[in-house]
């Protein structure tokens, strides 16, 4: 989870001494207490207690499921944890606001992935951190993993190569391939900017949105927002707006300039934000009060770098009229736990083969409408712990699957 695209709840101070220096393992820190011996653990759904139980969950009874499977691979959905689980693979590169901190730094974060998924969602899942970066290596190893789970979840994994990474894991699994910091931040940044504009009485297509940040995030956030049907959106990176012809794009980032910009701005972002309707935040790149006070009326800011937002909330507050960030300490927080338990809960439920973008769109839909009736300024998401999320997103995503054709049943 990088500090701009997954928002796990994580206090200034606490990322201000990991992001400087390394705190001293003790117990007397409540953090390292919870983390001693791990978050998750493994339990049995079967009774095991005398010799009968032996002989059913083990020889000679398994052998007859055993053999059934072999002679029908699809049967391992029914009669193992396959259906139910999801790996969390990582190689540890983009970790929270750590960075490159390398597979068994990784390991806490994984953990609670796994245990957010549980608890949020219901779904099985295990902490895979991998001792290479090579993306053919990669994937390669992640493909011979495959037939033991029913999804992929791919964390934490800098750009660009977690692009690539998870393109050709979907072109050679027949399973969800899911790439939370890109996607995970979409469909909630979606949802509540839906909201948000129906909050201040326009649509999506009547506004014009400024993204700074052409990570894995932020192409994702303007993927989506492009299928949504923004009405404009424009994209800057450390060199400013992108836009067909500038020198040195990236294929990524020259296929963003293809779809994007149609207002042919240039310069920097802050020139971008010079009348525009929304910022959405996805890089750690301060933005000056001066450009803030140059949007439009009705000013629509998700600041949502983590821990430190590109727009301070009270400067954001004196020029839009809603703001959003990835901070758990402040209202409208855009944070992935509330799209990804979802997601794979849904998409599990009907053992699809992939996840579509007609399947991200419907989530981001349910997850708006969860609080449509509810809708004020400082309520354009729902809660994290609002329970009727992760039955409202999994069912649509279940309803997009088989909409899309990739339900298996």
């Amino acid at each position: 989870m990088t500090a701009t695209t997954d928002h796990s709840t994580i206090d200034s101070t606490a990322a201000s001494e990991l992001a400087g220096v390394s705190p001293r393992p003790s117990d007397d820190d409540p953090a390292f207490a919870l983390h001693r011996g791990g978050k998750i653990g493994v339990a049995l759904t079967v009774p095991l207690e005398n010799r009968e139980d032996l002989s059913l969950a083990y020889t000679p009874g398994v052998a007859r499921v055993c053999t059934a499977i072999a002679e029908t691979p699809a049967l391992a959905d029914d009669y193992t944890w396959r259906a139910n689980t999801v790996a969390v693979v990582t190689d540890g590169t983009a970790v929270l606001g750590l960075g490159d901190i390398g597979p068994a730094g990784s390991l806490p974060v994984m953990e609670g992935k796994a245990a957010l998924f549980k608890h949020f969602g219901g779904v099985d899942a295990v902490p895979l951190a991998l001792d290479c970066t090579d993306v053919e290596e990669i994937v390669e190893t992640v493909v011979r993993l495959a037939p033991s789970f029913g999804g992929i979840n791919l964390e934490d994994i800098s750009a660009p190569r977690c692009f690539a990474i998870e393109r050709l894991l979907q072109d050679r699994v027949d399973i969800p391939v899911f790439h939370d910091d890109q996607h995970g931040t979409a469909i909630v940044a979606l949802a509540a900017l839906e909201n948000a504009a129906k909050l201040t009485g326009r649509t999506l297509g009547d506004l014009r949105a400024v993204v700074s940040g052409a990570g894995a995030a932020g192409v994702a956030v303007t993927r989506i927002l492009l299928a949504a049907g923004i009405g404009d959106i424009a994209v800057g990176d450390s060199r400013g707006i992108i836009y067909p012809g500038r020198d040195a794009l990236t294929p990524v980032k020259a296929a963003l300039a293809a779809e994007t910009n149609r207002a042919g701005l240039t310069g920097s972002i802050t020139d971008a934000l010079s009348g525009a309707d929304v910022f959405l935040g996805l890089s750690s790149g301060q933005v000056p009060e001066e450009a803030v006070a140059t949007m439009a009326p009705e000013a629509i800011i998700f600041a949502m770098a983590n821990p430190d937002p590109e727009v301070e909330p009270a400067i954001a507050h004196k020029y839009a009229r809603i703001v959003a960030t990835g901070r758990s300490d402040y209202p409208n927080q855009i944070n992935n736990v509330l799209a990804f338990p979802g997601v794979f809960r849904g998409a599990l439920d009907v053992r699809a083969s992939r996840v579509t973008e007609g399947m991200k769109l419907a989530a981001a839909k349910a997850l708006a409408d969860v609080i449509a009736d509810e809708l004020a300024e400082d309520l354009i998401i729902p809660s994290v712990f609002d329970a009727r999320v992760a039955p409202a997103v999994s069912a649509a995503v279940a309803a997009a699957a088989r909409a899309d054709g990739v339900a298996r049943r």
